[in-house]
């Protein structure tokens, strides 16, 4: 492939819903233009883009990849986004990288949560957008339904320029309105050029807002159109380049990836429309000192390059894809890391068309490419050692739902952290711990599918087998109340014995440590075994009495005892301290406190009630309700962590992927009488598997 100045380089993410038809329809314009010499099929697993095992398995995109097509002497690199809100890291990624996101709606479905969300982030991150209204080959598909599904949603900035003229359900032509003319599409996809369908008022009042806004961007158009002169097509276009670019302008296309039809309408419109690097400076780039900077995209500039992305590849290595913001990336340089300090060395820099790989020795302003066996991680920025710049890292979805992972057999643990850390380097919304409390090893995704994939991609790449499991929940004992107890441990064994001997005061306390405390009179405990009746009270104290979890909220004062001036010993009193907590503590009111959390719900106004009576149901307490972005309802409550592993399902479902929540650990909470039973049968089963 040439190489191409970055004025005739557009990147453009394809976005949507799951199942809109967003790789269908990279498919069809990587057919249309050449790339590839066979239409794929995702139901066949025979795309460009879903070459993954478990994409293929799936019949799903699980994460962004590049498919750069040249067309008019334009190289457009298509992103290709997943549109399972599980896989959510690469649509982020892919809009980050793009100046355009171009929203894949269905022609049956409409306007769902994806393409919304899609629209959002474009608009957070400053991008260009447009929309495809895809399979109107279908059965029942509507166009102009969607189109006011998109207006509604969207608002004015929507502005169909190709639209279909129907006969009854079926697609009779389709009219470009900027041209004015009407296709049709043989088999193979080819346009053939009609008579204009008879005016209607439909397409007249389409016409008609078009020209509002074109001349809505310029001065000198807006005073033509109100003389009640026609634009001409170039001012047409031109108008509406810069509306897209603007982001006052969002031109609908539509069509069908399976006949083509439309298609080429749509790359025309994204050589003509939609902006290029240069036109569409990038945004959230920091100097040194964290101040804001323009960085011009031009080859003659210093280097800068973000790493959007990174695969972990067990056979080739890590592969970092880049995009190049100004000057040019070389092989065999060594440019600055932004994020570590140091330089990188340049390899091997690659252009990936799906996993076809094609070798160059640079890659200029305004492109995309990878590069492989880099320490660089995503988010870092590489650049010119004499002007440091630094892109602002992207704002990922934060995991939520946590599996703790059990080996399949025998096997090396350490293959689990190991295998997991290299999944960590290409997906930024993925979490791994090991709790020190309960030693399990906890993965954390966005959802069930996506450590699903985790734990496949584990096996594939790394050869580790696990399974995953709900995560125990980490409970607390405590007492309620203050009782005074001996603790008295003596052993006659011929020679020295052991001789310890203590009274101790228990009670509770507000703290989540033990707290010590001696009263003692007239030495009847030496004060140098006080540390050691500590120390056993605090390893005591690692398992209460009632289902073996750690005791927190206790108080501890020795206010007497004796000892023998030959057989006491430190273990002696370490051994009496921890009679008097065995002793003591079942005497004190002991009982179960459970982990809460921090609730912090977003959901859709509608979903309110819904929500306030699902919290009801898993005992949380709903403290306040509060308006907040993008028409979502803000439900703070306080709620038991053990309710709430299914949560992150529950939301989606609820929602229809509209709503997101945050769950963050608060305090203990005495545990429900009713419930205790329960609990410790399940705290002797761990014991006992221990």
């Amino acid at each position: 492939m040439k190489q191409y100045k970055a004025d005739h380089i557009k990147n453009i993410a394809v976005a949507g819903h799951g199942g809109s038809g967003k790789t269908s329809l990279t498919e069809s314009l990587l057919f249309l233009t050449g790339a590839t010499d066979r239409l794929g099929n995702v139901a066949d697993g025979t795309t460009v883009s879903d070459y993954d095992p478990e994409e293929i398995k799936r019949k799903a995109s699980l994460s962004l990849t590049v498919e750069p097509i040249e067309y008019k002497d334009y190289k457009i690199n298509l992103l290709d986004t997943p549109g399972m809100f599980d896989f959510a890291v690469g649509l982020y990624e892919g809009v980050r990288a793009a100046e355009t996101v171009l929203i894949a709606v269905s022609g049956k479905s409409g306007v769902t949560v994806g393409a919304k969300k899609a629209y959002q982030i474009a608009g957070k991150y400053h991008k260009a957008r447009a929309f495809f209204v895809t399979k109107l080959d279908r059965e029942h598909a509507d166009f102009y339904k969607v189109l006011e599904e998109l207006k509604a949603a969207f608002g004015p900035s929507v502005c169909p320029v190709v639209v279909p003229k129907m006969n009854g359900h079926q697609v009779e032509c389709y009219v470009n309105l900027l041209e004015m003319k009407a296709y049709t599409y043989d088999e193979k996809g080819d346009a053939k050029e009609v008579p204009m369908p008879e005016s209607e008022h439909r397409l007249e009042g389409l016409i008609t807002a078009i020209s509002e806004a074109v001349a809505e961007t310029d001065e000198e158009l807006f005073e033509k159109y109100f003389s009640g002169e026609k634009f001409t097509h170039e001012e047409l276009v031109q108008g509406i380049h810069n509306g897209v670019r603007a982001g006052s302008i969002s031109p609908v296309f539509c069509g069908s990836s399976f006949d083509l039809s439309g298609v080429n309408m749509l790359l025309d419109g994204m050589a003509e429309l939609f902006p290029s690097p240069v036109e569409l400076e990038e945004q959230g780039i920091l100097n040194e000192q964290g101040e804001p900077v323009a960085v011009p995209c031009d080859e003659a500039a210093p280097l800068a390059a973000y790493i959007f992305k990174t695969i972990a590849d067990p056979f080739v290595g890590k592969m970092s894809f880049f995009k190049v913001l100004s000057g040019v990336l070389k092989a065999d340089s060594s440019p600055c890391n932004m994020t570590t300090g140091g330089t990188e060395k340049i390899g091997k820099l690659l252009l990936l068309r799906g996993k076809k790989q094609e070798e160059v020795t640079q890659i200029p302003a305004g492109d995309i490419g990878v590069a492989s066996k880099l320490s660089a991680n995503s988010g870092d920025t590489l650049c010119d050692p004499g002007r440091k710049v630094k892109l602002t890292l992207t704002e990922f979805p934060e995991p939520c739902y946590s599996m703790a992972i059990k080996m399949n057999g025998k096997g090396d643990e350490s293959k689990i952290s190991q295998g997991i850390h290299r999944l960590l380097e290409e997906d930024a919304t993925l979490r791994f711990v090991v709790n020190d409390e309960t030693h399990e090893q906890v993965v954390t995704g966005l959802g069930n599918q996506h450590l699903d994939v985790a734990v496949a991609k584990l096996k594939a790449k790394f050869g580790v087998d696990v399974s995953l499991a709900p995560p125990i929940v980490a409970y607390r004992e405590t007492i309620r109340k203050k009782v005074r107890v001996q603790g008295k441990h003596k052993k006659q064994t011929g020679g020295h014995g052991q001789f310890g001997d203590v009274w101790i005061e228990f009670e509770p306390c507000d703290s989540d440590d033990l707290v010590f405390e001696e009263k003692v009179f007239g030495g009847a405990v030496p004060r140098g075994f006080f540390p050691a009746v500590e120390k056993g009270l605090r390893e005591a104290m690692q398992k209460g009495v009632i289902a073996g979890y750690p005791m927190v909220g206790l108080k501890a004062t020795l206010v007497d005892g004796s000892y023998h001036p030959v057989d006491s010993s430190e273990m002696s009193f370490k051994m009496a301290a921890a009679i008097a907590y065995r002793e003591g503590i079942p005497q004190a009111s002991p009982v179960l406190l459970e982990p809460i959390g921090s609730l912090k719900a977003y959901v859709p106004d509608d979903n309110t009630g819904d929500m306030m009576g699902e919290l009801n149901k898993r005992r949380g307490r709903v403290l306040g309700m509060n308006p907040a972005e993008d028409g979502l309802t803000l439900v703070e409550a306080e709620v038991p962590m053990s309710e709430m592993q299914d949560f992150t399902t529950l939301v989606r479902q609820m929602t229809h992927g509209a709503g997101h929540f945050t769950l963050t650990f608060e305090r203990y909470e005495q545990l429900p009488s009713n419930l205790e039973q329960q609990v410790i049968q399940q705290a002797q089963k761990l014991h006992a598997e221990e």
